[in-house]
C-alpha cells in the first residue's frame, strides 16, 4: 500500500502545481508533458516489469521500481530546467510502472483466493485517498513552501517502502532453472508501445491526426506492434506471452480491463472539465464530482469476494458491469442546470460498479495460472487498462475538440462545450454496454463457486471440531 501510494500521489499531486513550476522554470508549453512523460514510462514497462518478477523475483522487481523512483523523484526535486523535470518524470513513470503490477501480483502470491479481494480493495483504497490528497498536498507545497517537496517529499517514503519489503517480505525461492530474459521481444515492445501511445495522446493536440507526423508514428508502431507478435509466437519464453491470451479467461479479463481503462479515463478527464466549464465551479469543488467514483471503487473492490466466492467470477463481473452502466446513463442526463451532487452520483455508481467489474476479472487472471507466470499476466492486465486509459482519452478529446474551443490554457471551453461533453458521455455508456458484453463473456464458474464454498464450510467445520477436542 505505501509503495501504490507513491504512485498514486504522483499521479495527482503535480496538477494543482504544474502553472508554478512553469512560471520558475519556463517552457509553459511543455507543461503537458510533465504528464504524458510519466503515463507514457509508466504504461511502456507496466507488462515489462509483470514479466521480470515472475524471471527474477518480486522482491528484486519492487525495489528495483522503488530505486527507480526514487531517482525520477530527487531528478525532479533538483530540476534545474523543464527538460531535466520530465527526464525525473520519466525515471518516476518507469519506477511507477514497475510497482504496480508487482504490487499487485505480490498481494495475489501471499494472499488466499478468499482474502485476494480484500486486499485489492485496500490498494484500490490508496488511489481514493490520493485523488483527494494528492491536488490537496500539491497545492500546499506549491503555496507555502516549494513546488519541489512535491517530489522531495518521495525521498523518505521510498526508504520506508524499501526497509519494509526488505526487512518483512520473505520470499519463497524459484524452483528449477530460470528462463532467458527475451530482450529483443522488451525492445520491440517498448518501441510499439511508446510510439502507440505518443500518437494517441499527441493527435489531435499537438498535431493533426492525419497530418504526416501523426500517420508516421502511428504506422511504425503499427509495424513494430506485428515485428513483436510475430517474435512472440515464435520465441520459447517471450517477454510478454501472447499465448496466454488464448485461455478463455486471461483473454476476456484482460479485454475488461482494456474497456475500463476506456471508461474511467473518459470521466476522469471529462467530469471536472464539465463541473468548471459548464456548470463553472472550481477546481476543488468540481474534485468532489470525480473522488465520489474513487471512493465507490474500493468500498465494493473490499467485499467483492463475498460475491465471487458465492456466485462466481462471471455473475459478479456482471453485476458490476449493470452498476456501471447505470451510472454512466446517468451521465447523459447531465447539462448546464444539473446539481452537482448527481454527477457525484453517476460517478459513484461507475465506481462501485468497477470495484465489481475490474477487480473480481483480475482475480480471475491471476488464478488461473501459477505463480511462475502470474506476474506476467498481471503486467498485461494494468497494461491493458494504461492502453484503454489512452484509446479512451484519444478519442473523447477528438470529440470535444470539434466542438468546442481551447483556451488559452489548453482546457475546452465555449458554446459547443456541452454538445461535445455529451457525445462523450454517449460513448462512456457505449463502452460500459461493451463491458458488460464482456463480463457475460466470462467463463461460467458457478459450480466451482459452490465447490469452493463446500471446500471452505468442511474446512471451517473440522477446524471447530478440532477446538472442540482440544
Amino acid at each position: 500500500m505505501l509503495a501504490t501510494a507513491l504512485v498514486a500521489l504522483d499521479a495527482t499531486i503535480i496538477a494543482t502545481a504544474s502553472a508554478t513550476i512553469a512560471g520558475e522554470l519556463g517552457s509553459f508549453e511543455q507543461v503537458p508533458w510533465l504528464f504524458s512523460a510519466y503515463l507514457l514510462a509508466q504504461a511502456v514497462s507496466t507488462p515489462l516489469a509483470g514479466r521480470l518478477s515472475d524471471i527474477l523475483g518480486r522482491k528484486h522487481l519492487i525495489l528495483a521500481g522503488v530505486g527507480l523512483f526514487l531517482a525520477g523523484s530527487i531528478l525532479c526535486g533538483a530540476a534545474w530546467s523543464m527538460g531535466a523535470l520530465i527526464a525525473g518524470r520519466v525515471l518516476q513513470g518507469l519506477g511507477a510502472g514497475t510497482v504496480m503490477p508487482v504490487s499487485q501480483t505480490i498481494a495475489a502470491d501471499i494472499y488466499t483466493l478468499e482474502e485476494r479481494a480484500k486486499a485489492q480493495g485496500y490498494l484500490a483504497s490508496v488511489w481514493a485517498i490520493s485523488a483527494v490528497l494528492g491536488p490537496t498536498l500539491g497545492g500546499v507545497f506549491s503555496e507555502f513552501l516549494s513546488w519541489r517537496w512535491i517530489f522531495l517529499i518521495n525521498i523518505p517514503l521510498c526508504a520506508l517502502v524499501a526497509w519494509i519489503v526488505v526487512r518483512r517480505y520473505h520470499e519463497p525461492p524459484r524452483e528449477g532453472r530460470r528462463e532467458r530474459i527475451d530482450y529483443g521481444g522488451a525492445a520491440l515492445l517498448t518501441g510499439a508501445s511508446t510510439l502507440l501511445l505518443v500518437g494517441l495522446l499527441e493527435g489531435g493536440t499537438t498535431w493533426e491526426w492525419w497530418s504526416a507526423p501523426s500517420v508516421t508514428v502511428l504506422s511504425l508502431a503499427v509495424v513494430l506492434a506485428l515485428l513483436f507478435v510475430r517474435h512472440a509466437l515464435r520465441s520459447p519464453h517471450p517477454i510478454v506471452d501472447l499465448r496466454l491470451l488464448r485461455r478463455h479467461v486471461i483473454g476476456v479479463a484482460t479485454a475488461v480491463s482494456l474497456v475500463v481503462g476506456m471508461v474511467v479515463l473518459g470521466l476522469s478527464t471529462y467530469v471536472p472539465i464539465y463541473a468548471q466549464g459548464v456548470l463553472g465551479y472550481g477546481p476543488l469543488i468540481a474534485g468532489f464530482a470525480l473522488a465520489a467514483m474513487t471512493i465507490g471503487w474500493p468500498l465494493t473492490a473490499s467485499n467483492s469476494g463475498r460475491l465471487y466466492l458465492r456466485y462466481g467470477f462471471r455473475v459478479t463481473a456482471i453485476i458490476g458491469s449493470i452498476v456501471v452502466i447505470v451510472g454512466a446513463s446517468a451521465t447523459l442526463f447531465l447539462g448546464p442546470s444539473t446539481p452537482l451532487v448527481f454527477t457525484a452520483v453517476a460517478t459513484f455508481l461507475v465506481g462501485a460498479g468497477m470495484g465489481l467489474t475490474a477487480i473480481p476479472t483480475l482475480i480471475a487472471a491471476q488464478s488461473s495460472v501459477g505463480r511462475e507466470i502470474r506476474g506476467g499476466v498481471t503486467g498485461v492486465n494494468v497494461f491493458a487498462r494504461s492502453l484503454g486509459s489512452a484509446v479512451g482519452v484519444a478519442i473523447c478529446g477528438a470529440i470535444v475538440n470539434a466542438h468546442a474551443e481551447l483556451g488559452p490554457d489548453g482546457t475546452p471551453q465555449g458554446d459547443g462545450l456541452m454538445d461535445g461533453l455529451h457525445l462523450v458521455f454517449i460513448f462512456v455508456t457505449v463502452s460500459a454496454v461493451v463491458l458488460a458484453v464482456l463480463s457475460a463473456a466470462m467463463p461460467r464458474d458457478r459450480d466451482a463457486a459452490r465447490e469452493r464454498r463446500e471446500a471452505q464450510a468442511e474446512t471451517a467445520e473440522r477446524v471447530s471440531e478440532d477446538e472442540g477436542a482440544g
